[in-house]
Formats: structure tokens, sequence, C-alpha cells
């Protein structure tokens, strides 16, 4: 199987960007790491950060030519309906992860637009959020 990595807005500042809120590994070694877990299972994952909702939007248009999609919306989690609407269009199952616990947070970070339209959400547990969603991917097309 082969499965979409998608993140968003500010991602590629991991590691050096609040670490004490989203820790200190790097969005190369969260690719990394998403990339050795899928193939320790014969799969694989194609990695995609963009600043720019339209990027993002194009990018999980083509979502159904994969297996499953994860997603890190960063800050379109609570702003884009256009997002969420992509997300809902995808034919293959899609699930939402945040490093930080996004309910623990400022009070506009706790509603995700996205949520609804996804499998599941893994949020808290930092890069391992990724591996978690990618786990959950995994099983949810083995199941069937």
């Amino acid at each position: 199987m082969k499965f979409l990595v998608l993140h968003g807005p500010n991602l590629n500042l991991l590691g050096s960007r609040e670490p004490d809120v989203y820790g200190s590994t790097s969005l190369a070694e969260i690719d990394e790491a998403l990339g050795m877990a899928a193939a320790e299972g014969g799969h694989a994952v194609d990695t995609f950060q963009s600043n720019h909702e339209g990027e993002l939007i194009d990018k999980l248009q083509t979502g159904s030519t994969y297996d499953g999609v994860l997603i890190n919306p960063g800050g379109f989690t609570h702003t884009s309906v256009a997002l969420r609407d992509a997300v809902q269009a995808v034919s293959v199952p899609v699930v939402e992860v945040h490093l930080s616990n996004i309910y623990a947070r400022e009070e506009f970070r706790q509603h995700s637009l996205v949520s609804a339209a996804c499998l599941g959400v893994v949020s808290g547990f930092g890069a391992q959020s990724y591996l978690l969603g990618l786990q959950a991917l995994i099983a949810s097309k083995e199941s069937k």
C-alpha cells in the first residue's frame, strides 16, 4: 500500500519552532520515520508540505490514487472549510494528526473543521502522532 502524508503551514519549521509545544523533531526526521515505518510493513509514503491552502487542496485531490491520507492541516485545521471539503471529496480514508493536544490549547484551536470528514484523529503525542496515524490507516485498510 502507498499513503500520502500532507503537512500544513509552518510545519516546515518543526525542530526550531516552539519546541516546548511541538517538540524538537524536524519535519525531515518525521518524514524519514514514516518512510521507515511504512517500509517495515512493505508499504510506502509520499510526503508533501506547503504553507499554501490551495497547494494542499491540489495535492489532497490526488489522494484517491493512494490507499489513504495522513494530514496535519496545521492552522488550517481551525479555519479551512475548503480543506475540509477536499478531505471529504477523496475516496480513501484520511486520518488527521496533530503534534500537540489541540484540545488542551487555546480555545480557538480546540475545534477542527477537518475532523468530521476524517476516519479519525490522533493528537497530542508529538512526532509519534504521525506514526500512530499511519498505523491506523494501515489497520483500516488491512481490516477490509
